[in-house]
């Protein structure tokens, strides 16, 4: 008796707990009783009777990305591509996603396979490259709307890649490369003529560095000849003003000594025979001192006779 008791006891100790259900953060879980939707549990502690209510599906609040493989879809100008397309969803009711439809991704899957189609059946190539946001937008819209009923909401679409034919893909990449060395030969002509463009500057700035420079130099030349010029008429002057000076100072000496009649003679006759010895052609001899100058002149022939006869002697 004592072990059926304890054994009583176990068993319903562990139904008890397993009638303990935690919710997590993020989660919901669909409860059914006898086999009917009941309750929707969030996040929390839960009781659930036993053998009658079960828990029926656990539901992830979170978003989730489904990555589906590349569609093949044919634009407008008859152009067969594939299309690779991720899709961002989240679940907004669990109970409608549990008993909405079978296979929820499955469903999300050909449903975004042929809303792309219908959407690129109306574009063209050109367009399908060069409107990706208005192809995600569309196509985000139109999946939120069918996917309401499944109790899912369609965040955002995306084609995640755009793979046309290889000829168009060639075809592409040579215009691309034809682009490229289109924008490569305007850059390289812009720099070009920027460069030109500063060389011209630079030879222009170095001429007027060098014309202000040759101005320079001529004015100092200028300046410096002036300069010589202005020095050396002051020195010329000063000169003047010494030799006037000097006569003055003679003259006034001369005066002081009170000269005889002779000695002025004499002094006269000095200046007559550095007057003789000049270049003048005509000489000017006062009367006073013409016989003088002729007794000088016959004192020096009776001096330098004695030296021509002696020369033929030696």
């Amino acid at each position: 008796m004592p072990g059926l008791f304890i054994a009583i006891i176990a068993i319903l100790f562990v139904i008890l707990i397993s009638c303990i259900k935690i919710v997590p953060q993020a989660h919901i879980f669909v409860v059914e009783r006898l086999g009917a939707y009941h309750d929707s549990w969030s996040v929390g502690l839960h009781l659930k009777l036993p053998f009658l209510d079960r828990v029926a599906r656990d539901v992830s609040l979170k978003e989730k990305v489904a990555d589906f493989q590349p569609q093949a879809v044919i634009t407008k100008d008859n152009v067969t591509m594939k299309i690779d397309t991720v899709v961002y969803y989240q679940i907004t009711d669990a109970k409608l996603f549990t008993y909405g439809v079978e296979n929820p991704i499955a469903a999300i899957e050909n449903l975004t396979a042929t809303t792309l189609r219908n959407i690129i059946g109306d574009l063209e190539l050109d367009e399908t490259l060069t409107s990706r946001d208005t192809i995600n937008t569309k196509m985000r819209a139109i999946l939120d709307e069918a996917t309401d009923p499944w109790g899912i909401k369609i965040n955002r679409v995306e084609l995640k890649n755009i793979i046309p034919p290889s000829e168009i893909q060639d075809a592409m990449e040579k215009q691309m490369k034809a682009e490229r060395e289109r924008r490569e030969a305007i850059l390289r002509a812009e720099g070009d003529k920027k460069s030109a463009i500063l060389v011209a500057e630079g030879e222009k700035q170095s001429a007027i560095l060098r014309a202000e420079a040759e101005k320079e130099s001529a004015i100092l030349r200028a300046e410096a000849k002036k300069e010589a010029a202005i020095r050396e008429a002051e020195g010329q002057a000063v000169a003047i003003l010494k030799i006037q000076q000097a006569t003055a100072d003679g003259l006034r000496l001369l005066n002081e000594s009170n000269p005889t009649e002779a000695v002025l003679t004499i002094r006269a006759l000095e200046a007559f025979t550095k007057a003789a010895n000049g270049k003048a052609t005509k000489i000017i001899i006062p009367s006073n001192i013409q016989g003088l100058a002729g007794l000088a002149t016959s004192l020096k022939e009776v001096i330098s006779e004695p030296q021509d006869t002696e020369t033929p002697n030696e």
